[in-house]
């Protein structure tokens, strides 16, 4: 199988990369050239938020392209229409953010969905991904496989969120654990994704998929209590009721990544129906080994983790931390 890889030097595009590399599959990556590309590709360079399709896309044949992008939809638009005609399989890396919020519990892949446009330049993030999704299915048909992830965990996650905790717990001492214990979340590990999109394109697999785990995968107790146990930092989780945190105005998922109390945005993103990628073959590894894993990769970095330039960083200050224990 030949792969042509859209991004390929970081998180989810890199972990794709890696489980083409070891199937044996002959992997073409294609970015602006801001880090290495992996051993044993072959790269091409130029960039996608020039008008057109770039230069480098318009020759060459692949069995299966994978794309990560997440600006704007007209990117999309003008590599897909450049290789309609010389690939077999266009995988579109999308998001669960294009269903309309609130999302109910349970959403499958045909709830109501944002609008968007493949033509369309810079616009919010839920909007871009549903116009790439678009300009994917319009490029290729049945041919163009749209992967709904929601919250992406692993190794060299360029985010920070679990990262943040497990430089948090490294610390050791008293941390700040949200409740309730027993919140059951929904991610994907992204070797887990990288899996599933590569098997799911070499069967031929068309159309949109929630890939997530199932929800209760884990839950805010054990995904923490895990990263306490791996960076043996003596960290001592003081669980706290959502109440008094967000009185003091801190924001979930930014400030404490992950985490988001019982309602609406918990509903959306933590309790959506997974089960046509569950049927499709989705397998989602324990978060013993995702934790273990991101700590040891964190262990291997010269510096501070990765961080994507067009997000903010995450995570909560100490002194905030300190009098919320405190109280």
């Amino acid at each position: 199988m030949r792969l042509l890889m859209l991004g390929g030097t970081e998180f989810v595009g890199r972990a794709v990369v890696d489980d083409a590399l070891s199937r044996g599959w002959e992997v073409t990556v294609f970015n602006r050239g801001r880090h290495d590309p992996p051993a044993g590709v072959t790269a091409l360079r130029g960039d996608r938020t020039a008008a057109g399709a770039p230069a480098a896309l318009r020759r060459g044949e692949w069995d299966v392209v994978v794309d990560t992008w997440t600006g704007a939809p007209s990117a999309v638009r003008d590599a897909a229409e450049s290789l309609a005609g010389r690939a077999g399989h266009y995988v579109y890396v999308s998001s669960r953010s294009v269903y309309r919020f609130p999302a109910a519990a349970g959403l499958a892949e045909d709830g109501p969905l944002v609008d968007g446009s493949p033509d369309a330049g810079e616009v919010g993030y839920p909007e871009a991904k549903r116009g790439g999704e678009l300009a994917a299915t319009a490029a290729f048909g049945d041919r163009a496989l749209l992967a709904r992830a929601g919250l992406i965990l692993g190794p060299r996650e360029n985010i920070g969120r679990l990262p943040w905790w497990l430089l948090r717990t490294a610390r050791g001492g008293r941390v700040l654990a949200p409740g309730p214990y027993d919140s059951a979340l929904q991610y994907i590990d992204a070797r887990d994704l990288a899996a599933w999109v590569l098997d799911a394109a070499e069967r031929g697999l068309g159309g949109p998929y929630n890939v997530v785990s199932e929800p209760g995968h884990t839950t805010m107790g054990e995904l923490l209590e895990t990263c306490a146990r791996v960076t043996g930092g003596g960290a001592e989780l003081r669980w706290t009721d959502p109440e008094p945190i967000l009185a003091a105005g801190v924001e979930p998922w930014e400030q404490l990544p992950i985490w988001l109390p019982p309602g609406e945005v918990y509903d959306t993103l933590h309790r959506g129906d997974v089960s046509k990628a569950l049927a499709a073959g989705l397998s989602c590894r324990p978060v013993a080994e995702t934790v273990a894993d991101t700590w040891a990769w964190l262990r291997q970095l010269d510096g501070p983790p990765p961080q994507r330039p067009d997000r903010d960083p995450v995570g909560l200050d100490p002194e905030t931390e300190r009098k919320l224990l405190a109280g």
